[in-house]
């Protein structure tokens, strides 16, 4: 049986015996061990036994948990006469607790008052709204103290930068707290940096960068007042503030609903300001309120970002679907369809079929870049520039693509590249040639049913400086349809990461190939729509179809 001292936040102090091979330690009814201090996650803290061991575990609370004053990462084992730091409890293991101020902070010392935030704020806030009735030095107090926050709600209100906004909260704490030195800091990651700073004197505006300071205020949501630098350990190696006369200093957290994103400091020294757990409770409202607008600031600037992506997608895209065919073209004895959807706005697909002057060809051209988004629409365009140089001159597929590989491969970034179809198809005899950059096979249905596959011919474009490709042949008789497409239509997937495949693609195209191309895209897109079960798609999906019309039967 593990024994458990609790000194929490709020209350007085208790024992548990824990009997059970487990204990959910957290602010929640529902826990196992319930410690009224709000600044706990409902699920804080697991204690659990292993053989004879017992370790705690954080729960991803939002403060951490530590044990004798180190913050835990992983499952920690427990001995007695360890201090478990949970916020402003403690838990002391085996034994009875030992004392503590009423902050409970592994930074507490003679010289140092810490509280949470979080409380002291709503401690505030009450004696705002109900101050005491019939004291005088009360409702001067909360007179004060609005004046204040007017202020500083006004500066907030003024502010249009980041810049404008943190020097106008440091001007009026100023006017009101009179500090020597005061600065801002923001977290940048796992750091934390100045983001601004005053000072009432020319000198300097050096300040206390302590790293047990910014990691209890921000990290543990702490506001804290150091009465005497000079006498407090942790700045005794920190001579250069020391000789600058810092001696008081009071710090909040800027506090948002997802945690605190930096915190204010200010300092003195000790003949010309002394701070209070006054000072630190006006502190905590105005960093707190400084925090949620920065908050919103961040907020107002993403939703701005994202406008401004977005208008940049619908104009790329409109560029795309300028290069992609506007109808297609109209052969005689052939019917011809052509669509692309983008999963992201833009498409790294690219079709187009042209008719080749003089010679009586069709040029069909089907690629998928590497990539999605605007990165891949800026490379389709890329393709598309460099196929059609070559389209109108004698030129056998192969020999195209040969000359257009070599040339991406040296102008794009080495992860880019695409694969490709282009085929030279004949539009009185049905003839095909072609050439496949390792792009998926397609699919020939011939008018009886029959499955051919036009498998590739070479590797991915812009793969290798010296690919080369060779051409292949085949013919569309009477009745046979071409179906081309990119991947995005076989690898769509369903919630179960099932993949749509080829064979059912397959078989939809021999089901349907009697229908007018428009007709069999429809039911293709339709079955792949219903086999997904409403699961975006995470890929481009582009469909081109050529239908050779069966011939006349004889008249009568």
């Amino acid at each position: 049986m593990l024994k458990l001292h609790i000194t929490p936040a709020e209350g007085q102090p208790f024992v548990h015996e824990l009997r059970e091979d487990r204990l959910v330690v957290g602010r929640s009814s529902k826990s196992d061990l319930s410690i009224a201090d709000r600044s706990l996650s409902r699920r804080h803290a697991r204690i659990f036994r292993s053989g004879d061991t017992w370790l705690i575990e954080d729960l991803g609370s939002r403060n951490g948990t530590r044990v004798n004053g180190s913050l835990i990462a992983r499952p920690t084992a427990l001995k007695t006469g360890d201090l478990v730091t949970m916020s402003a409890s403690v838990i002391a293991v085996g034994g009875p607790p030992v004392a503590t101020s009423s902050a409970t902070s592994s930074f507490s010392t003679e010289g140092t008052i810490l509280r949470a935030a979080s409380d002291l704020i709503a401690g505030s806030e009450r004696e705002l709204v109900q101050p005491s009735a019939g004291d005088a030095s009360a409702l001067r107090h909360a007179a004060d103290h609005l004046r204040v926050l007017y202020d500083i709600h006004r500066a907030l209100d003024a502010s249009a930068t980041l810049g404008e906004l943190l020097d106008g909260v440091l001007e009026r704490v100023f006017a009101h707290m009179k500090p020597r030195h005061g600065a801002i800091f923001l977290k940048e990651g796992e750091r934390v940096v100045r983001a601004a700073s005053r000072s009432q004197s020319s000198d300097t505006d050096a300040f206390p960068e302590s790293q047990s300071l910014a990691r209890e205020v921000i990290d543990n949501g702490l506001v804290a007042v150091v009465t005497d630098a000079g006498t407090d350990e942790r700045f005794a190696a920190a001579e250069s503030l020391l000789d600058a006369g810092v001696r008081n200093l009071v710090a909040a957290p800027l506090l948002t609903p997802a945690g605190a994103i930096g915190m204010i400091v200010l300092s003195s020294t000790l003949a010309s300001r002394q701070f209070t757990e006054a000072d630190m409770e006006l502190l905590a409202v105005v960093a707190s309120a400084t925090g949620l607008r920065l908050r919103n600031m961040a907020l107002a600037e993403e939703a701005a970002e994202r406008r401004r992506f977005e208008q940049e997608v619908a104009v790329a895209r409109r560029i795309q679907v300028a290069l992609l065919p506007a109808a297609m073209p109209q052969v005689r004895g052939f019917e011809i369809h052509g669509a692309n959807t983008p999963s992201r706005g833009v498409s790294g697909d690219y079709y187009q079929i042209v008719e080749r002057p003089g010679r009586g060809e069709l040029a069909v051209v089907i690629a998928d870049v590497s990539g999605k988004g605007i990165a891949a629409s800026l490379l389709t365009g890329y393709v598309d520039a460099l196929v059609n140089a070559f389209l109108g001159e004698d030129m056998e597929p192969a020999a195209i693509f040969s000359r257009v590989s070599p040339q991406m491969n040296a102008k794009t970034p080495v992860e880019s590249f695409a694969t490709a179809f282009l085929g030279i198809l004949s539009s009185d005899t049905g003839a095909l040639r072609f050439a496949s950059a390792g792009h998926d096979p397609s699919i020939l249905v011939r008018a009886g049913g029959e499955v051919e596959l036009l498998m590739p011919t070479g590797m991915p474009l812009g793969l290798m400086p010296n690919a080369t490709y060779s051409d292949s042949r085949s013919e569309l008789a009477p009745g046979d349809t071409l179906i081309l497409y990119t991947d995005g239509i076989t690898e769509a997937a369903n919630p179960r990461d099932e993949m749509f495949e080829r064979e059912r693609l397959i078989e939809i195209c021999r089901e349907h190939r009697t229908e007018p191309p428009e007709n069999l895209a429809a039911s293709i897109h339709a079955a792949v729509d219903a086999f997904v079960e409403g699961r975006p798609y995470h890929d481009d999906r582009t469909l081109m179809i050529v239908r050779r019309q069966p011939a006349a039967g004889p008249s009568t």
